[in-house]
């Protein structure tokens, strides 16, 4: 174990591919750029050099109190302890493990009891879960956020960062050397715990250009903590050097009014929260001339909503595809390839191309043979990205890799001739139809595009005559007219081919989601129940 307090290390040019690890890079600005802004949040901002010594007595007072299984979770909303325990804990090489805040208490202790905690820190407002966890680990060692007394038993976060003696623990070199677990949403069936290694938070120069990240550049985080983007954006922001500015909670108006107090030149938006900013009817009074380049990914967005963005927002954009398993992406559209009204308009269908260092291929889904360009089959991936495996789930992990080591994506899509990548669909959401494959994706796509649809989300209920109906759930955009489900379904004559039209469509005030923001369609489906109409396509 090394101690790096007064070690400087590479930003490029004979890069130690240990340098690049987050813990490491920490170090590292402290020393090349001391007094940068590097974390904003709640109206407090630390410098590198101030966010090095914070996080050295975090890491030192979580390894004086130790985890048995190495993990230590939190129940933190973004903000600056949750970032100070994602450091901390790379620096006591202990694995942060962030969990999802807005699910029930016992959900949160379940998945706290499987992650065998040892330590965990939480916001007083989710003292509750806090509570739950402690009665199936009675050993666990909490730390509040807020008032101790909510409770009983646990330890204030300033008596916990102050009982730390300031000392680097040292931990970080090792790319093999476990650092995060974040869970599955759990959206179809219970949550696994994804582990990842520095090396899959490994971030490099090129990635760093995929962003255009200048020298001047503020981001900003509005993403849940236990979710990949939330974890992926701060891990990339600040092992770029960034002032990141974090919000603990993705409202529109909080999102526009930090772009415009900060300068925010760069931002990852998962496409529901696009469509919220875009919603809102006051965005005009808001400067938004800073913001140079939008990310988005974590959920698919249709072409007519990006480009709607792009108008509003003048801005860039860079798409992001992956997922927890593969510790964020493994495909980017860039930003040069967002052209919504030219020739290749077409892209903005596509989560283009593969990220350097990771290879992409189509498998047929029941054989796993590599299939031909144009040809649709399940996505497989191989990087230096991808998850070690689950936590503790020796069947699952078979499953999730082919013998030859790539990762099963559980997604369905094709690559063109230039190598562009585009994702018809989860392989679970595709539906069968009269002996006929439909994506929802592409009559989702279509749907959107009619002027009064905010939001729609396409699945398949069992049907007597054809097997699945396809049907169309819809959310109306606030203040417009109110189509029938006859006009919208006339809409979508002339845009789909006769098997792939909706047979239903059902209006909502709100599609159901989790906490990361995913529409949870098996939700739709049993809302909308087991048996629907016979209705010929």
């Amino acid at each position: 174990m090394t101690n790096h307090g007064d070690r400087e290390l590479p930003l490029s040019g004979g890069l130690l591919s240990s340098g690049l690890h987050l813990p490491n890079r920490i170090r590292h600005f402290a020393a090349e750029r001391p007094n940068r802004s590097a974390l904003t949040a709640g109206g407090t901002t630390l410098t590198y050099r101030e966010f090095d010594e914070y996080t050295n007595k975090v890491g030192s007072a979580l390894a004086a109190i130790g985890s048995a299984s190495g993990r230590v979770g939190a129940l933190l909303r973004m903000s600056l302890p949750g970032a100070a325990m994602f450091v901390g804990c790379a620096k006591a090489g202990l694995v942060f493990t962030p969990l999802n805040w807005r699910l029930t208490p016992d959900e949160a202790a379940a998945i706290a009891e499987d992650a065998q905690l040892g330590i965990l820190v939480v916001d007083a407002d989710f003292a509750d879960a806090a509570r739950a966890v402690a009665r199936v680990l009675p050993d666990v060692h909490i730390v509040v956020v807020g008032d101790p007394s909510v409770v009983p038993g646990a330890q204030s976060w300033e008596q916990f960062v102050e009982s730390g003696d300031g000392i680097d623990p040292g931990f970080g070199d090792d790319p093999e050397c476990e650092a995060l677990q974040l869970y599955t949403s759990g959206t179809t069936g219970r949550p696994k715990g994804v582990v990842s290694v520095h090396r899959n938070l490994y971030n490099v120069p090129e990635n760093f250009e995929l962003y255009e990240f200048g020298d001047d550049s503020v981001s900003l985080n509005a993403l849940p903590l236990f979710h990949i983007a939330g974890a992926g954006w701060m891990s990339t922001s600040l092992s770029a050097g960034l002032h990141l500015v974090l919000l603990g909670e993705m409202r529109p108006a909080l999102v526009a009014e930090a772009i415009s107090e900060y300068g925010v030149t760069h931002a990852f938006l998962v496409p529901s929260a696009i469509g919220m900013l875009l919603e809102m009817p006051n965005l005009a009074d808001y400067d938004l001339s800073s913001l140079h380049l939008v990310a988005y990914g974590a959920s698919p967005i249709t072409p007519a909503q990006l480009a709607r963005a792009m108008d509003t927002l003048g801005c860039r954009f860079v798409q992001r595809y992956g997922m927890t398993e593969t510790t964020g992406a493994l495909t980017a559209l860039r930003a040069d390839d967002h052209d919504p009204h030219g020739p290749r308009s077409y892209l903005l269908r596509s989560a283009g191309t593969a990220l350097p260092g990771v290879d992409v291929q189509i498998r047929d889904i029941a054989t796993g043979e590599i299939l031909p360009i144009g040809a649709t089959g399940e996505i497989v991936c191989r990087s230096r990205n991808n998850t070690v495996g689950y936590w503790r789930r020796d069947a699952e992990n078979a499953e999730l890799f082919t013998e030859d080591g790539f990762l099963r994506t559980g997604d369905a899509g094709h690559l063109d001739e230039h190598g562009y990548l585009f994702v018809t669909d989860r392989v679970k959401d595709m539906i069968i139809t009269g002996g006929e494959n439909v994506y929802p994706i592409e009559v989702e796509s279509v749907l959107a595009e009619h002027p009064s649809v905010a939001e729609v989300a396409v699945v398949g209920l069992p049907d007597d005559k054809w097997g699945e109906a396809v049907t169309a759930v819809v959310r109306i955009a606030e203040g417009a007219p109110v189509p029938t489900e006859a006009e919208l379904l006339q809409f979508t004559v002339e845009r789909l081919a006769s098997y792939k039209k909706p047979q239903h469509i059902h209006f909502v005030p709100e599609l159901p989601r989790n906490a990361s923001g995913k529409i949870l369609k098996r939700t739709l489906r049993s809302t909308l129940g087991t048996r629907v109409p016979g209705a010929q396509p």
